[in-house]
């Protein structure tokens, strides 16, 4: 046993034994009633200390001695002290994914450490502060090379007393991140009404299919869901014909670009897998470059990995009320980011596509450049008019059905899964 351990150990078992002997003598001392005389408390003062005992405590307090800075030897305080640093020591976490850094500082628990005014210092370049106090800060426009990153001291924390090394990489490696999990926020950290903004298609007429579709070959009859749905009773919906389901796991905020997990996501997928249901997932993206849509792709792959999907990872490539973020990107650089998004998507094992309406990937996306990923066509009329190739075809926004309560996408999927 470490020498630590043991006379923590040993302290442990001495305070609690201490503890019981004095609650026996409290629970036999002499009572004040029936045929014993009341006395007044004896009160003796312990050695070199000037404290004074009343029948062997201090006062009525039974964990006095915690307090007595006394009780403990030197040594064992030594021990407590260094418990309490460690409690508060921080540490550095850099990475880079394309001529940036992020610095995350995060505690013993390895968590960002928000509401302090941290600096950081950048060898050779200078101070930068988190403004935000959300425990990261992001410094862009670097040039590729060897850096060193370190902590400024500040009161009530133990910082790093070196610095730490990093390599600012001069292209972007479409591979997840794996820290990317300290930058998820969950609805109730954000302002939900103002970043979950994704607009509605607008690709219908008036053949629009409200109703279920009939499948026959190897097409397959699904649906996607997200929070909007509610709570869905997926017994009934699988008992209702549905083969399989695309299930939102979260979205970029359109205003700050926070990634955010859907609140339903976790209860969707187990209940939707329990259900024997196939399962595929879609991503909302507001990225506006290839760094942020790596970002993305690593968030869903640190969603996903627990689970077994059948259907691909989508990235779900819509404008957002005309104020998002994303909304006027060029078309080269929003096809840059469904490339970054599905190929970082694949290279983590697992099968990626597009989704989109007619109208966006005509005028917002140059899909030859998609060719190699699952396109997911979202055109609401009996016959789509898309020319290009789509291996899912979303028919509906205002389907019904049993076990989901109001209207649900419907699609129809011709990958033979």
């Amino acid at each position: 046993m470490d020498s630590k351990l043991k006379r923590l150990t040993i302290l442990a078992a001495v305070s609690v034994g201490l503890l019981t002997v004095l609650t026996v003598l409290l629970l036999n001392s002499p009572s004040p009633q029936g045929n014993y005389e009341a006395t007044e408390p004896s009160e003796t003062t312990r050695p070199g200390t000037g404290a004074v005992f009343e029948n062997g405590q201090i006062g009525n307090d039974l964990s006095a001695f915690m307090r007595d800075e006394t009780f403990f030897d030197e040594e064992e305080n030594e021990f407590l002290e260094n418990l309490k640093n460690e409690q508060n020591r921080l540490s550095l976490i850099v990475t880079s994914v394309e001529k940036d850094l992020r610095i995350q500082i995060v505690d013993s628990d390895n968590q960002p450490v928000s509401g302090e005014s941290f600096f950081v210092t950048l060898k050779g370049m200078g101070d930068y502060k988190d403004l935000d106090k959300d425990g990261i800060i992001y410094i862009g426009d670097l040039a590729a090379g060897d850096y060193e990153v370190s902590l400024k001291p500040i009161e009530g924390y133990k910082v790093p007393s070196g610095t730490t090394k990093v390599r600012v990489k001069d292209k972007v490696e479409y591979l997840v991140i794996e820290d990317i999990s300290l930058l998820i926020k969950t609805e109730e950290e954000i302002d939900a009404e103002a970043e979950d903004t994704a607009q509605v298609v607008d690709d219908a007429d008036k053949t629009e299919i409200k109703g279920v579709q009939a499948v026959s070959g190897t097409a397959s009859l699904g649906i996607d869901v997200s929070k909007w749905q509610g709570e869905i009773d997926w017994d009934k919906v699988k008992n209702d014909g549905i083969e399989f389901v695309i299930i939102r796991c979260g979205y970029r905020g359109s205003v700050t670009g926070t990634l955010v997990e859907d609140p339903y996501f976790e209860q969707n997928i187990r209940g939707a897998t329990a259900a024997g249901l196939q399962v595929g997932v879609y991503f909302f993206t507001q990225a506006v470059n290839e760094v942020e849509a790596v970002e993305e792709a690593s968030m869903v792959v640190s969603l996903i990995r627990d689970y077994e999907l059948t259907y691909p990872v989508f990235i779900d490539t819509e404008g957002a009320g005309g104020n998002g973020r994303a909304d006027s990107l060029s078309v080269e650089r929003r096809t840059a980011v469904c490339e970054a998004f599905c190929t970082t998507v694949e290279n983590a094992g697992f099968e990626a596509g597009v989704y989109a309406s007619r109208n966006w990937y005509n005028k917002n996306l140059e899909t030859a450049f998609l060719d190699d990923f699952v396109i997911w066509l979202a055109e609401y009329r009996s016959v789509p008019l898309y020319q290009g190739y789509y291996q899912m075809w979303q028919y509906t926004s205002k389907g019904s059905v049993n076990g989901i309560s109001g209207n649900v996408d419907m699609n129809i999927s011709y990958m033979g899964y």
